[in-house]
């Protein structure tokens, strides 16, 4: 019974914090952009992000195209100056605002 009420108490914890780690990359992403991509881009992160859907964007990060499809959208930005961990916060940044994602509040 002990280690049926552990495991339950451990699935929980888990799910309840799924959510927040998602938000949490999302909201670093959208950091990392106005600090990183910006003033290269021209334009907002949500402006970026709008350029597709969610599986749209989930499509081009699983193929492994994000860098060169956020070069496409932002020709002037340097993909090598952006670190390696970084893109997957700008992907879950972009997926989340996607043209059929969240709407931003403004």
């Amino acid at each position: 019974m002990k280690k049926l009420l552990t495991i339950l108490a451990l699935s929980f914890f888990v799910t309840a914090t799924m959510p927040t780690t998602v938000m949490a990359g999302a909201k670093k992403g959208q950091k990392i952009f106005k600090k990183k991509f910006r003033k290269k881009c021209g334009f907002s992160g949500v402006r970026f992000a709008r350029h597709h859907t969610q599986s749209e964007w989930e499509d081009i990060y699983d193929e492994g195209k994000f860098k060169e499809e956020a070069k496409k959208i932002c020709p002037r930005l340097k993909v090598d100056k952006i670190k390696k961990s970084w893109w997957k916060h700008v992907y879950e940044f972009s997926y989340k605002y996607a043209s059929d994602g969240v709407v931003p509040k403004c």
